[in-house]
């Protein structure tokens, strides 16, 4: 039986309107946070935290599996398993080209998991 992870309803970041109110003004429902926790779990990982923040960092927009796997040193079948992960999350997307697999930011979730987390400082 395979894991079926929810599909994210995702708000149009380009009609003007806040995606998710900040978790420090209201809390936020079991379904949102059902739904956004596997991003949050798939970030939590040391290794996926780097991998995220080369691909979303790439100057092209996208980045190869090829020069991905250098910079760590574990095995490509590992980093296959933490792109995947990323995947699944919905906070990447992939494109395989010939031999190779080109990955890319999903801005959107991005974008929401930080409008999530966005605290105001308080004035004073």
């Amino acid at each position: 039986m395979s894991k079926q992870t929810p599909e994210l309803n995702l708000v149009d970041l380009n009609a003007g309107q806040p995606c998710c109110a900040p978790i420090s003004e209201q809390r936020i429902p079991a379904e949102t946070a059902a739904l956004l926790a596997p991003a949050f779990k798939a970030l939590g990982d040391p290794v996926r935290l780097q991998l995220m923040s080369m691909i979303a960092s790439a100057p092209d927009g996208e980045i190869c599996v090829c020069d991905l796997t250098p910079a760590f040193d574990l095995t490509g079948p590992t980093i296959s398993h933490h792109l995947k992960t990323l995947r699944e999350a919905g906070l990447v997307d992939a494109e395989r080209r010939g031999t190779w697999v080109y990955y890319r930011p999903r801005p959107a979730l991005i974008a929401q998991l930080a409008s999530l987390l966005a605290v105001q400082a308080p004035v004073g």
